[in-house]
């Protein structure tokens, strides 16, 4: 654990450090899924430090592990992408989750972390050895929609046609389960060709203003074994996100809303185009209180070090 330290020694000044690690998320290559950077210990740290971490970084996003506000929770959690602190984040619970576990401080195999959005519970997946692979998280929230997009501004986002938009089973929506996200089916060769195009997403955040200031977009394409995904939120200065387990949870959780299916899964591969390819593991599932969904991967670590403050 950290005891920063700030008194000189003679002529040198000590400042306090800080322990990192990194790890692959949603894959089980290295180099390959979503990377995340975990302080795995941020008291000392302000808000303006733990931004100016994250940045550094540069990734989607970075964690700061803190003691919990409740001795029975495991951990106090606080996610930062490039400019902001998050609500919640997939990708982030799930990688924290398995740095922490290889640490040894689950108990049997479940952390709870306290963030923004609720508690989410972290289930630690190993393999018959003991070895810690990935981690299963739940939403802490339950499914909300809160009203369709026209489909020409989610294609002029996309730098796409309209009729590439598919709107058979759902116009695009705004969902959430913690972290909010416009959903749109397109072709198969219209998501890979997608890219964003960032005036039109600033001319859609006027329009449609309660989608929030990053207006990220989540378009998928079914596949015979699954679905395959790309998120882009250049408002959030995010261009493409390789794994995003917040709107693949709210993707699997609406699609279920859309059946009378008390569950179903699903097999989500997202960051191809960007040669990170990632593969997320999807249950949704009816609750007396809403819909709920679970997000399971693997994991690789990559790199270890310290923060200099």
């Amino acid at each position: 654990m950290i005891s920063p330290r700030t008194e000189p020694q003679g002529d040198i000044k000590i400042m306090p450090t800080y322990p990192f690690e990194t790890v692959d998320v949603f894959t089980e290559q290295r180099f390959g899924g979503n990377p995340l950077a975990v302080v795995t210990d941020g008291r000392g740290l302000t808000t303006e430090q733990m931004q100016s971490i994250s940045a550094e970084f540069n990734l989607s996003e970075t964690t700061f592990v803190l003691p919990p506000e409740d001795p029975a929770h495991s951990a106090r959690v606080r996610i930062f992408d490039r400019v902001a602190e998050m609500p919640f984040a997939g990708h982030p619970m799930v990688g924290t989750g398995y740095v922490l576990a290889k640490k040894g401080l689950d108990r049997d195999g479940v952390l709870t972390f306290e963030i923004p959005a609720g508690v989410v519970r972290v289930e630690v997946e190993r393999d018959g050895a003991g070895e810690v692979l990935g981690a299963r998280i739940a939403a802490p929230r339950t499914l909300t929609t809160g009203g369709d997009v026209d489909a020409a501004t989610v294609a002029a986002c996309a730098d796409l046609a309209p009729d590439d938009i598919i709107v058979t089973s759902h116009p695009p929506r705004l969902a959430s389960l913690g972290l909010g996200f416009v959903f749109a089916e397109t072709t198969d060769a219209a998501l890979a060709r997608a890219r964003p195009n960032v005036a039109a997403f600033r001319d859609a955040l006027a329009k449609y203003p309660q989608v929030g200031g990053g207006w990220p977009l989540h378009l998928y394409t079914r596949e015979t074994d699954g679905v395959r995904a790309r998120m882009f939120a250049p408002l959030a200065n995010l261009y493409e996100d390789p794994a995003t387990g917040s709107a693949n949870t709210a993707l699997v959780a609406l699609l279920l809303s859309l059946t009378d299916a008390d569950e179903i899964r699903l097999k989500v591969r997202q960051g191809i185009e960007m040669g990170r390819p990632s593969e997320l593991d999807l249950l949704a599932r009816r609750t007396a209180d809403g819909i709920r969904a679970e997000v399971a991967g693997r994991c690789v670590p990559v790199l270890r070090g310290e923060i200099a403050i």
